[in-house]
C-alpha cells in the first residue's frame, strides 16, 4: 500500500478521518496536520464510522490507525473546543459520551489493530493507541497524559488500560507529572511493542499488518477473544465465547487448508471460514 495519505482515501468528518484499503489491510488516518491531529468531537463521530465501515468490511483482515503530517499520531483533544464543550461537568459528561462510544468501538473491534505512532501521542491520543491491539513507533515519538496541567480528569478506562499496560507505579507517575517519555522509556516500561527509525515504521507496520492479514483469520479471532477474556476478573470471563471460538477454529475449512498446505509444503490461501 503506498505511503500517501492526506490527499488520498474515503474521508468522514470533512477529510480529517481518512480510510483506505488494500491487500487485507484498512488504514484509519487521523488527518488534522495543522493542529497535529488534535480530535474535534468531529473526529470522534467520523472516527467511530470510519471503525464501523472497516469493521464490516470482509476484504479487510487488520486495521492500521495512523497520523497524518509526520509530526503525531494524536497530539490529544482539540483544546479550542473546550470552552464550547467541555467548560463545566455537564458538558463535559456529555462530550465522554460521545467520545465514549467511539472508543468503545474500537475497545470491541472484532479485527486485530495496530497503532502506527510518529511524533505526539497525548491525552486522547493515548486512549486510542491503547485500545489498540498492538503499538508501533518511531524512535522520535513521544507519549504523555497532561491532563494535570489542564485540571480535567482522565477517564476510568483510559487509565484502566494505562495501568494494564505500564503497572500503577508508572501510572501515578504519568499522571501526577503529566511528563513526557521518549520511545526508548515507552518500550522499556511496556507502553509500546516495537521501536523503528522513523523513516522504517511504515514499511514495518506495513509488513507485521501483511502477515497478520494473510494468518487465518479465525484463529487470530480466537486468540483475541481468549487475551480479552484472560485480562477480566475470573468472575467475568464468558469461558463459553472461547468454546465456541476454538470448536469454530478446528471445524472450519481454514483448519482443513492449513493442514494441507503445511503437508504440500505451500502458503495457505485462508478465507476466514
Amino acid at each position: 500500500m503506498p505511503d500517501v495519505i492526506s490527499t488520498t482515501g474515503t474521508p468522514y468528518a470533512d477529510g480529517k478521518i481518512l480510510t483506505h484499503t488494500a491487500d487485507g489491510v484498512g488504514v484509519i488516518t487521523f488527518n488534522n496536520p495543522d493542529k497535529r491531529n488534535a480530535m474535534s468531537l468531529e473526529m470522534w463521530e467520523g472516527f467511530g464510522e470510519a471503525l464501523t465501515v472497516l469493521r464490516d468490511d470482509d476484504t479487510v483482515r487488520v486495521v492500521i490507525l495512523r497520523g497524518a503530517g509526520g509530526k503525531a499520531f494524536v497530539s490529544g483533544a482539540d483544546i479550542s473546543q473546550f470552552e464550547q464543550v467541555r467548560h463545566n461537568a455537564a458538558a463535559s459528561e456529555e462530550y465522554a459520551k460521545r467520545s465514549a462510544a467511539q472508543r468503545a468501538l474500537l475497545a470491541d473491534y472484532p479485527k486485530p489493530t495496530i497503532a502506527c505512532i510518529d511524533g505526539f501521542c497525548l491525552g486522547g491520543g493515548m486512549q486510542v493507541a491503547m485500545l489498540a491491539d498492538i503499538r508501533l513507533a518511531s524512535q522520535d515519538s513521544q507519549f504523555g497524559i497532561p491532563a494535570a496541567k489542564l485540571g480535567i480528569a482522565y477517564g476510568y478506562d483510559g487509565l484502566k488500560h494505562l495501568v494494564s499496560l505500564v503497572g500503577p507505579s508508572w501510572a501515578r507517575l504519568l499522571m501526577y507529572t503529566g511528563m513526557r517519555i521518549d520511545s526508548a522509556e515507552a518500550l522499556r516500561i511496556g507502553l509500546v511493542e516495537r521501536v523503528f527509525p522513523q523513516g522504517e515504521l511504515w514499511g514495518e507496520t506495513m509488513a507485521m499488518a501483511e502477515t497478520i492479514a494473510q494468518n487465518a483469520p479465525l484463529a487470530i479471532k480466537a486468540a483475541k477473544i481468549t487475551i480479552a477474556q484472560v485480562l477480566k476478573d475470573e468472575s467475568r470471563r464468558d469461558m463459553e465465547a472461547i468454546k465456541v471460538i476454538g470448536n469454530a477454529c478446528m471445524d472450519s475449512a481454514d483448519f482443513r487448508e492449513g493442514r494441507q498446505a503445511f503437508m504440500e509444503k505451500r502458503k495457505p490461501q485462508f478465507r476466514g471460514k
